[in-house]
């Protein structure tokens, strides 16, 4: 391919909204550009990398029995009323209306098509397991798109769906996936950790993420520095250390006039975070609960919305505090509480002896607040949001955290979409039963951004062989010198006979101007055609080194494959 025929609209200054270097990057190097907030162009370079990635998919689904298909994208309203996803999905689903004014919507994902799709197929145990995937444009409205394609508001999507009559089954797929999504990532040349992820809006109860290591990412990742143990922030545990255990003491009133903070508190009564106890007021599908966490820790919401299977969770208003739980903002405590008020505690709370904690009064705290004489709890559960250093779950090192971009999701749905559609089965027995699902979701376009993240120096980015636009790129010094443009003609011929896929620079253009493009671009290997042409020698150059050696034509394919062994 000749660069002059490519559409590759390089810029010498980046927008001052380009904040993460990946899009930075791919602006400048001519691979995106945007149509609007959240919406991007993928011009021919960023395509070409698109359609490696989707590829290697392709290739890594059928080697467990996967099957491609293709779904609409403008999916019917009732779809998602059916399911009760059109509600909690709130404002980011784009909503929009026929010219007969009914309701549709553009799919951020296929759960329900999918299970519409299959409820009057796939209707006896013999039909099953199935595994159906597709590789669509996905829809989000995004309130707030930044960082280029990792938060925009159309983006593209592996999404993967098992059918299955039991769950052996299920388990034996989603294993295969996790291990196929392995040898994609691997492929790609990522630096990922594998963790256990929240299944959010998508509903079931086994959920693993997969997280590209990297500054920019939006999430948190917490890893054990002595084991495979990895989670997201929402999901990570630890074991900490025991309250230490006392004889009760007498419970006492404390005047704090105004101390309504945490930090207040222990500045002035003088004691550690640990002996207090924190009463956090919530709204949880519509009724009130007491959450109650040690002092120095905060509530993780989306372990507490998993431990009490709710949909929605907001902190109380002021008005709530003491019209429903008839409590006094900053002065919250769980003695004397209404006992229409659930209380839920975490593990830190459990045996913590003579406590601090509000008096449900204004400017007063209790000391000496101790669990069953002074107040009882529903349920203690791990609700907590863990911190750096602590020691990790499975009792080996302890708990570090880094940022990372999630690229991929795999769910274990169960029943949740077959019972919204009526997707029954009949088992060997002859009785009906609901379809058991799984989901699998990789974001194609946001793998783009997450290896330019991590692949990538002051020059530009540093493609991956199996996944670069180009594997290699030829320039010509000097276009006017004809033995320069026939060495190249014959140089390109010879590497696409042995597999190469080749961009031949054949612009009028500075070779200064030549080179920092191609540095840019990411290319793994530079063939420099100048001087020595005459005499059939080149210069290689590979993206990763900063030196070029000179190599006759003859020997070129050998010296590049040589070369390539120690590329990443």
């Amino acid at each position: 391919m000749k660069q002059s025929q490519v559409m590759i609209p390089t810029l010498k200054e980046v927008p001052s909204d380009a904040e993460a270097v990946s899009h930075q990057l791919m602006l400048r190097a001519g691979f995106i550009r945007q149509i609007s907030a959240g919406v991007y162009a993928y011009l021919p370079l960023a395509l070409r990398v698109l359609q490696n990635i989707e590829r290697i998919v392709r290739e890594e689904m059928e080697k467990i029995d996967a099957v491609e298909t293709l779904m609409p994208a403008i999916l019917p309203a009732e779809l998602w009323q059916q399911s009760g996803r059109y509600a909690t999905y709130g404002d980011n689903l784009f909503k929009l209306k026929d010219r007969h004014q009914r309701d549709f919507i553009l799919g951020p994902t296929h759960e329900e098509t999918m299970t519409y799709l299959i409820k009057d197929v796939l209707n006896s145990y013999k039909t099953m397991p199935k595994v159906l995937y597709q590789i669509q444009t996905k829809y989000r409205d995004e309130d707030r798109p930044r960082y280029g394609l990792l938060r925009g508001r159309e983006f593209i999507m592996y999404d993967g769906y098992s059918f299955t009559s039991n769950t052996d089954d299920l388990d034996k797929i989603f294993d295969q996936m996790e291990q196929a999504y392995r040898k994609i990532y691997d492929r790609c040349g990522l630096d990922y950790r594998v963790i256990l992820g929240d299944s959010g809006d998508m509903g079931g109860n086994g959920s693993k993420e997969f997280s590209a290591i990297a500054e920019i990412g939006e999430d948190t990742i917490v890893y054990s520095d002595m084991s495979d143990y990895a989670a997201n922030i929402e999901m990570a545990t630890s074991i900490i250390a025991d309250n230490p255990t006392e004889k009760f003491a007498p419970l006492q009133s404390i005047s704090t006039p105004g101390v309504t903070a945490i930090d207040s508190l222990v500045e002035q009564l003088q004691v550690e975070p640990q002996r207090i106890i924190k009463s956090v007021a919530l709204i949880i599908d519509e009724k009130p609960v007491m959450a109650l966490i040690r002092g120095d820790y905060d509530v993780n919401e989306v372990k507490l919305k998993n431990v009490l299977h709710a949909d929605d969770i907001r902190p109380a208003t002021d008005e709530e505090i003491s019209q429903i739980f008839k409590s006094t903002p900053g002065f919250m405590g769980p003695v004397n509480l209404s006992s229409d008020i659930s209380i839920i505690a975490d593990l830190s709370v459990r045996n913590l002896c003579n406590a601090i904690s509000g008096a449900n009064q204004q400017d007063t705290h209790l000391e000496n607040v101790n669990f069953e004489r002074d107040y009882q709890v529903e349920q203690f559960s791990d609700i907590r949001t863990v911190k750096m250093g602590e020691l990790s779950p499975d009792n080996k090192g302890t708990l570090q955290f880094t940022r990372g971009i999630e690229i991929g999701h795999v769910f274990k749905l169960g029943t949740k979409y077959s019972q919204s559609f009526q997707a029954d089965f009949l088992d060997e027995n002859g009785h009906p039963q609901p379809i058991i699902m799984g989901c699998y979701g990789i974001g194609i376009s946001r793998l783009l951004s997450a290896i330019v993240e991590q692949h990538n120096d002051q020059d530009g980015m540093i493609w991956p062989l199996e996944l670069a636009p180009y594997q290699a790129h030829i320039i010509i010094v000097n276009t006017k010198k004809q033995e320069q443009k026939d060495l190249a003609a014959a140089v390109e011929q010879t590497l696409t006979h042995h597999g190469f896929s080749v961009l031949v620079d054949d612009r009028k253009q500075r070779p200064g101007v030549k080179f920092a493009e191609s540095d840019l671009f990411g290319i793994p290997v530079r063939i420099i055609i100048g001087k020595k042409a005459a005499d059939d020698i080149v210069e290689v150059k590979l993206r990763n080194q900063d030196e070029a050696i000179e190599v006759s034509q003859t020997d070129l394919v050998d010296t590049i494959n040589i070369l390539l062994k120690n590329y990443m």
